[in-house]
């Protein structure tokens, strides 16, 4: 990882459609060379946030960098950015190899024969007009330009929209290998959250406009834990620790944790015959974002209540 200014980098960024705030308050700073999974439920923000970052919207307020500066018609900025998103929109008679040989004009990075590679790996039809491919198509389309264009910052917005599970595994696959060896910076975002979580190096989380997580990925793997057991006894061992969830079946509970299990926690499960797993990142994602809904909640309802 490089050192200097970050490669993308939010201050306050905050967007508003009327009355509805679709982004608050987001701040944070993204490394050189890194992969970073950007997450959040349907409409939590996550497109929105993209497209302040790539010049495509303008923010209400806040400011959004990228390698230190505005990127809103900046020409030294925007060849430098790759935004793959489903919703691409193509002129009415075009076909693959137009969208390619446009993008080979545009990105200064563009890699032919690893497009031509990637078309052949996705069993691309490089000569029917993109309106009518399928929808995997229209997919395998945009990836093959995130890839091939090799931009410094490329942001994929859901880009297995439509692809079965051997081209996303493709495209996971031509991902990480070309980023071993052609380091750049790439956002995705996904809600297939196990499925990259082997490619992520750094985690954002962005729920109902608002950024509730942000950290490496490395850190967040092991944060948390879930024991089972009889209720009092998962009781006692959680103590004061803070829990994101809880299930029951009769006098059975099931809790996920924060925090790390001790010696002595493993020596209390054994005598008092709990049991425990670890706790998957998109689990994790899901518990923190749960939580956040019922503290928010909570915080509302006291406030009502004064």
């Amino acid at each position: 990882m490089t050192t200097g200014s970050p490669a993308v980098s939010a201050r306050g960024l905050t967007k508003r459609y009327g009355s509805t705030t679709a982004l608050e308050e987001v701040t944070f700073d993204l490394p050189e060379h890194t992969i970073c999974g950007l997450f959040g439920r349907n409409g939590a923000g996550k497109t929105t946030l993209m497209t302040l970052l790539t010049a495509q919207n303008f923010a209400t307020s806040g400011e959004a960098r990228i390698f230190g500066e505005e990127p809103y018609e900046n020409t030294r900025v925007l060849p430098r950015i790759c935004f793959v998103r489903d919703s691409q929109r193509y002129p009415e008679d075009s076909v693959a190899d137009h969208a390619f040989a446009m993008a080979s004009l545009f990105y200064p990075n563009w890699d032919h024969d690893f497009a031509e590679q990637l078309i052949s790996d996705f069993r691309l039809p490089r000569r029917t007009r993109i309106k009518k491919l399928s929808r995997g198509q229209r997919s395998a389309v945009g990836v093959i330009i995130g890839l091939a264009s090799r931009a410094e910052i490329t942001f994929f917005d859901e880009p297995y929209l439509g692809l079965d599970a051997v081209a996303r595994q493709t495209f996971y696959d031509r991902l990480l290998q070309d980023y071993t060896e052609h380091p750049r910076t790439i956002v995705l975002s996904s809600h297939l959250i196990d499925e990259i979580a082997d490619l992520i190096e750094r985690v954002l989380v962005v729920d109902d406009g608002r950024l509730v997580l942000d950290d490496t990925a490395d850190d967040l793997r092991g944060r948390a834990f879930t024991v089972v057991g009889n209720e009092q006894a998962v009781d006692a061992l959680i103590g004061d620790r803070e829990e994101l969830h809880r299930d029951h079946l009769g006098p059975i509970a099931s809790a996920t944790v924060m925090g790390e299990l001790t010696a002595d926690d493993y020596d209390e499960m054994a005598r008092t015959a709990l049991s425990t797993s670890p706790v998957s990142l998109q689990e994790l994602i899901v518990r923190l974002t749960q939580h956040a809904d019922a503290t928010r909640a909570h915080a509302t309802v006291k406030g009502a209540q004064r």
